[in-house]
């Protein structure tokens, strides 16, 4: 079975190390010696993280897949591969579309067989899981802070930072009560900006300058 082997690391001191990258390397060549495969090549993303497929290597490796070149990739670990749900799941659809498969040393995956399908497809549910857990956290704190007056992001207009929390800038909040009774009269976000800018108001970088999208995002905050 003809193999291709895939390796990353994310920081440019695990490049200058090396380490890291030979280690994979010797864990991919020994488990195709295992496994009978012929590894063709191992082709490796350094310096590059796993948050999308927008890699020169990886990009090589599906060009491979979808040509049918290979019949397996061998990788390391499954978070070498992708860290994105997403495209783990488009990644997943391309083995199985064109029949190659999928082998990651440290998480004992061989899609070749039922069992290995099998964890895959839990490992993918559960990545999925752990993202939206992550997010509802997110949201919720985000809530809980915005609720209590706590800097939760970019300071809001009206406000002004001091340490976590967000403290009324008095002058903001008259313009921000000037925004307002214009919106609510029906005035558009060009006319409003036109507004403040005939008046002299800052904007929060201290512009005369306003743009329609700023007062739509201060409205929205």
């Amino acid at each position: 079975m003809k193999a291709i082997g895939y390796i990353r690391v994310s920081t440019e001191e695990q490049v200058k190390d090396g380490v890291s990258l030979d280690n994979q390397r010797v864990k991919l060549s020994a488990y195709a010696i295992c496994k009978d495969l012929e590894l063709i090549e191992i082709v490796d993303d350094s310096g590059f993280s796993a948050k999308d497929l927008k890699r020169p290597g990886i990009q090589r490796v599906i060009e491979l897949v979808q040509s049918k070149a290979v019949d397996a990739v061998v990788i390391y670990k499954l978070d070498r591969l992708t860290r994105s749900v997403k495209d783990l799941g488009y990644l997943i659809e391309l083995f199985q579309k064109t029949g190659v498969e999928l082998m990651s040393v440290q998480d004992s995956i061989d899609t070749s067989t039922a069992a290995g399908r099998l964890v895959l497809n839990v490992m993918a549910s559960v990545s999925q899981w752990e993202r939206e857990v992550i997010a509802e956290r997110t949201v919720e704190a985000l809530a809980h802070k915005k609720a209590n007056n706590k800097a939760y992001g970019p300071t809001p207009y009206g406000f002004k930072r001091v340490g976590d929390d967000l403290i009324p800038d008095e002058i903001e909040q008259e313009i921000l009560k000037t925004i307002n009774r214009l919106r609510s009269r029906g005035e558009s976000f060009r006319s409003i900006a036109k507004e403040l800018e005939r008046r002299g108001c800052l904007t929060k970088k201290g512009n005369t300058k306003w743009h329609p999208d700023t007062i739509k995002g201060i409205l929205a905050a």
